[in-house]
């Protein structure tokens, strides 16, 4: 502590302690004057606090990567963000020039300064990742947890659902979901592609030749790839044996079912209706407005997508529409904690509730947390690391493990309560560098105003 503050604080004890002797001498005890001493933040004046510099971390295995990023400050604290799962940590370096000399409590001045520079899907990595920093920063300055500065809390913790690695045989894949509801997980979700049933002769058509990245980069809807009545028996009785063993009082939701056309679609999500699965995620891209009203409207099952839309005026073309049944923003990629908090408000005016996507390390995770501890229609969070074991060892300073029994405990430490584990997060670097300095990007610069 410099020395005239605890010059200040040690007169302030003296005065205190004259009055013990009317008060009683253990109301103002050493102890009590020392933690409220302690409780002070004396390193940071949040109206003088500027942005100094922003360094960058990889953290995975490819292809799946994390770039880690930390916005530093001229008062020595500094604030943590994440790039979205396998984008390139550019995205946030490029930034460097925008955001250099700024108050970093003016988080959302910030966001709309950058956030011309974010897209669809992990091309809005960057922009999001350093609104996390900011918010991470922003609460350490005033030490409060980053829930607070979004108007507080609706929840304690946080419900989290999981999925687990695919089996063609539905017994051995359902005893795997199984194993994830004894770990404590209250909701689950399950891959249903047709790749559970292509290897059986009769149960797909598609165009011969078509190259397995053809397909994969080509819209449902242009692939010519439909599902035939067979295959959709198929998969029904590949989930009715999977609920057999799950049972059917919890929720279940599905996934990643292939690039098969708007009927077929339809027609399998009819036949998985007596399985009362939790929602049908991503069945075609979610810009095609009218194709998934198509679909909302005659399938008994909820419908979700969001999971790469970027801002939150598309989330409100779906949900004025009601396209779909519940939106799915990933924290990483749709504009940030603030924003998400926005895409989840704007969704309750409809009466449509949000999940959340989430696959990245634990800042991401607890940038999700403070988000949808603060959104009152919020319903669950992906959680996407439960068998990787150094996953709860990359941050310190909360609850651990940090998915308990299927929840998450909101922490209630300033800015987003974590702290990273340096020497974990050096073992699992993806590639060589640890918050370099990164001078080559202080003056990557265009012209970017949007207007003449």
């Amino acid at each position: 502590m410099k020395a005239s503050l605890r010059k200040h604080f040690t007169s302030r004890r003296n005065f205190f302690r004259a009055g013990a002797g009317v008060l009683g001498a253990a109301f103002w005890a050493d102890e009590t004057l020392e933690a409220a001493v302690q409780n002070v933040n004396t390193n940071s004046k949040p109206s003088e606090l500027k942005i100094t510099d922003l360094r960058v971390a990889v953290v995975g295995r490819a292809p799946m990567t994390c770039p880690i990023i930390r916005i530093d400050t001229n008062q020595g604290i500094y604030g943590l963000g994440e790039v979205r799962d396998g984008a390139s940590k550019n995205y946030a370096l490029m930034l460097k020039s925008r955001i250099l000399g700024e108050n970093p409590c003016n988080v959302d001045k910030i966001f709309r300064k950058i956030k011309q520079f974010g897209f669809h899907a992990r091309q809005a990595g960057g922009v999001c990742a350093v609104e996390m920093a900011l918010w991470d920063l922003a609460g350490k300055a005033y030490g409060v947890p980053v829930y607070q500065m979004l108007g507080g809390k609706f929840r304690d913790r946080i419900r989290c659902y999981a999925d687990t690695t695919q089996s063609r045989d539905p017994k051995e894949f359902g005893q795997r979901l199984k194993a994830r509801r004894d770990q404590g997980f209250t909701w689950l979700k399950m891959d249903l592609g047709i790749n559970l049933v292509s290897h059986i002769p009769g149960t797909v058509t598609m165009p011969s030749g078509m190259t397995a990245a053809e397909r994969s980069t080509t819209e449902h809807m242009f692939t010519g790839i439909e599902i035939t009545p067979k295959g959709v028996e198929l998969l029904a009785q590949y989930v009715a044996v999977v609920r057999e063993q799950v049972g059917m009082d919890i929720p279940l939701a599905a996934d990643h079912f292939g690039h098969i056309g708007v009927n077929s679609c339809i027609r399998l999500g009819k036949a998985l209706e007596p399985y009362n699965l939790a929602w049908l995620e991503d069945m075609i891209p979610w810009q095609r407005t009218d194709l998934w009203k198509k679909i909302t409207d005659v399938v008994d099952i909820p419908t979700l997508t969001g999971e790469d839309i970027y801002l939150k005026e598309p989330f409100e073309v779906l949900c004025r529409e009601h396209a779909v049944d519940i939106i799915h923003p990933d924290l990483a990629s749709s504009g940030g904690i603030l924003e998400t908090k926005k895409i989840g408000d704007m969704a309750q005016e409809y009466g449509v509730p949000m999940a959340m996507h989430m696959a990245g390390t634990p800042i991401s995770t607890f940038a999700s947390v403070h988000c949808a501890a603060a959104t009152e229609n919020f319903l669950v969070l992906e959680h996407h690391s439960v068998d990787v074991p150094w996953w709860n060892d990359l941050v310190d300073g909360v609850e651990k493990p940090i998915v308990n029994k299927g929840f998450i405990t909101v922490p209630e430490k300033p800015g987003l309560g974590i702290t990273l584990n340096d020497e974990v997060v050096k073992q699992h670097l993806a590639e060589p560098g640890y918050f370099e300095p990164t001078p080559q990007w202080d003056k990557e610069r265009s012209w970017d105003r949007l207007w003449s």
